[in-house]
């Protein structure tokens, strides 16, 4: 499961490779533990609420975080111009990349609808048998998934190997994919509450 979630294509993974070719993957490995950060809140309200939570949650919650990679899409584009690249990278702290990383994980409802439709119930039912066998799968599902997405960034961190031009024209590419999505996000949430 966790080898899935972090090969899994979306607007988290998207936002990190994006990431990691502007900043070079050194500078980007932190933001692999993103997950630890934005995945308590799914996983406890999931693991409480279950099925109680309410598709307009969700909905909303798949429009925010459509304007959120809107936005970033936005910053990455401008960090992909020449005159951006200059004056951006410089001084920017790992501590407001994890923390971007970690808010549009917060904001993704794939992470919402993978703990109420697959984690929460495989936790609750090893928790039937003892706390030590939900626990186990968590523990057992990010001991996977961190290092799978740091494998992620060192391998995409390769790319800063090719040619200035190649490089732009990817990380275009990956800015185009991230405004897809979340323009994706948010036809969906907005279809869904009227349809």
């Amino acid at each position: 499961m966790g080898l899935y979630a972090a090969l899994q294509p979306g607007p988290f993974q998207t936002y990190l490779l994006s990431e990691t070719l502007r900043r070079g993957w050194r500078k980007s490995l932190p933001m692999a533990l993103a997950p630890l950060v934005s995945d308590l809140p799914p996983v406890l309200l999931t693991l409480l609420v279950l099925s109680r939570v309410p598709v307009s949650f969700l909905n909303g919650l798949r429009i925010a975080g459509g304007l959120l990679m809107l936005y970033l899409a936005r910053g990455a584009y401008k960090a992909f111009t020449k005159e951006a690249i200059d004056s951006q990278t410089i001084g920017e702290s790992p501590a407001k990349s994890l923390f971007s990383a970690a808010a549009i994980n917060l904001l993704s409802p794939s992470v919402y609808l993978f703990w109420t439709t697959i984690g929460a119930p495989i936790v609750l039912e090893g928790w039937q048998i003892s706390p030590l066998h939900g626990l186990a799968f968590i523990i057992g599902m990010y001991s996977v998934f961190i290092p799978a997405l740091a494998a992620l960034i060192i391998l995409f961190g390769q790319t800063g190997k090719l040619p200035a031009k190649a490089q732009k024209w990817i990380g275009y590419g990956l800015t185009l994919l991230l405004a897809g999505l979340g323009l994706y996000q948010i036809w969906y949430g907005i279809n869904a509450f009227i349809g």
